[in-house]
């Protein structure tokens, strides 16, 4: 009975052999040929291990590059051309513009929309011109009236100081004067604007 084993051993492994031949042959690789001494060494000197991809997938539906299935084609059968399709759609357009434009031709001008949205806008310009020298005058007197202020405040701290010790430091505005007098400033330039 060892006998008939020993024979169904090789008549299996010899069935093994021509499988993997078939299957080389399917999928347009070579049969893998058993190394050498001479042939391992010089592989391990080389390239590194071949990518299993590449070796294990026959790439019929499989994309090496995106490492996916391949979904289809990369361009449409039609793509560049011109069809009757892209033509119709153009000029249906083109009909859809003209007609938008007819319509807008038909409609009598709207008065409300010609008019400025501040109707005092003409006024402003030509009296801009002749504020500018207005505004600086008035920026000098702002100017002036501040440095009054503040000349007459370091006066007082003197007087008060002279008054109470005698140390007599020069005092300057004091600032809550100072912060006021910045808000008050800036409430007349928003007035002036509006």
């Amino acid at each position: 009975m060892s006998s008939n084993h020993a024979s169904l051993d090789a008549a299996s492994t010899d069935r093994k052999a021509r499988l993997a031949k078939l299957a080389a042959l399917k999928r347009k690789q070579p049969e893998p040929e058993p190394l050498t001494e001479a042939r391992a060494d010089n592989e391990e000197l080389g390239d590194a291990a071949p990518d299993v991809t590449t070796s294990y997938l026959s790439g019929r539906n499989y994309d090496a590059e995106t490492r996916g299935p391949k979904l289809g084609f990369e361009q449409g059968p039609q793509e560049g051309q011109v069809t009757v399709e892209t033509q119709a759609a153009d000029i249906a357009q083109k009909i859809a513009e003209q007609a938008k434009k007819d319509e807008e031709a038909d409609q009598p001008i709207d008065l409300f929309k010609l008019q400025p949205k501040k109707p005092n806008w003409d006024l402003r310009r030509d009296l801009d011109e002749k504020l500018k020298t207005l505004n600086v005058r008035t920026e000098n007197a702002i100017a002036r009236l501040v440095r009054q202020r503040i000349e007459n405040a370091q006066r007082a701290a003197k007087e008060r100081g002279s008054k109470s010790n005698g140390q007599g430091e020069e005092v300057g505005i004091e600032g809550e004067m100072l912060v006021e007098g910045i808000h008050m400033r800036e409430r007349e330039e928003n007035e002036e604007t509006i």
